[in-house]
């Protein structure tokens, strides 16, 4: 039911005030570097310039963007030769110098505040993957890892997302239940035996209720490899999942 005329012009003008109250308490910054911008949660030019969107054409599968124009549908030659279990994967930003200083800063920084950007940015990237999504799931922590960052980046990111496109999120239906070191400095088939296993869904008919046959995103910050994100696709599809897409705000580009 729509709010009348005169409800919904007082509900404009208390939140256009709002945005002036936090501008003058708290005046917007560049998510990147701290310079004054024009408006909360924006970039200063100089780091707008060094972004690198991911557009297409790209891979139908990995999401891969291709360097050459490409039939709609065609697929990278890792999908070709090996294709992920999951169904499909996009990324907002390819993961380079330009990028690397606002991922850092989200995951390691404290710079909370830009999950509301990131979460229109990921609405924008995932606009086929979010049409008849059931269910946005982050990539979750091992508990003592969220306890000594005391957020999870991939969970903020799920949230921000939701309250945009509409999709629910459900953060603890996947569970880390075991610790692992760190993905640096691992190759392809180290980060794979690295997180094998790592996953469960969450104990209770509940949360396989949530999952069988439903069509579901999983988010993360970065993708790399893709071996955490493929072993939680695993962990999804054995306990009946219908489909299983993968969102991130940022991906390596590997030729």
């Amino acid at each position: 039911m729509q709010a009348p005329a005169p409800l919904a012009g007082l509900g404009r003008i208390a939140t256009s005030a709002a945005a002036l109250l936090l501008d003058a308490l708290l005046p917007p910054r560049c998510l990147g570097c701290g310079e004054a911008v024009d408006r909360q949660g924006g970039l200063c030019a100089a780091c707008w310039v060094k972004l690198t969107f991911i557009a297409p054409p790209l891979c139908a599968c990995c999401g891969l963007p291709f360097e050459y124009e490409a039939q709609e549908g065609a697929l990278c030659g890792a999908c070709l030769a090996a294709p992920p279990p999951f169904a499909r994967a996009r990324a907002v930003l390819a993961y380079d110098d330009g990028s690397r200083p606002l991922v850092l800063g989200f995951k390691h920084g404290d710079r909370i505040h830009a999950a509301k950007s990131y979460g229109v940015w990921l609405a924008r990237a995932g606009k086929e993957l979010l049409a008849d999504a059931d269910r946005l799931l982050p990539v979750p922590l091992h508990r003592g890892r969220l306890f000594r960052r005391r957020y999870n980046q991939a969970a903020l990111l799920a949230q921000a997302l939701s309250r945009h496109s509409g999709v629910p999120a459900t953060p603890d239906l996947l569970q880390r239940h075991r610790s692992t070191p760190t993905q640096g400095g691992l190759d392809r088939q180290g980060r794979h035996r690295n997180v094998k296993g790592a996953f469960r869904l969450r104990p209770g008919q509940s949360a396989k209720d949530q999952v069988t046959g439903q069509r579901l995103v999983l988010i993360d910050d970065v993708m790399t490899t893709g071996a955490t994100l493929a072993e939680c696709t695993r962990v999804l599809l054995r306990a009946g999942a219908g489909r299983v897409d993968v969102l991130t705000l940022a991906r390596v580009v590997q030729r």
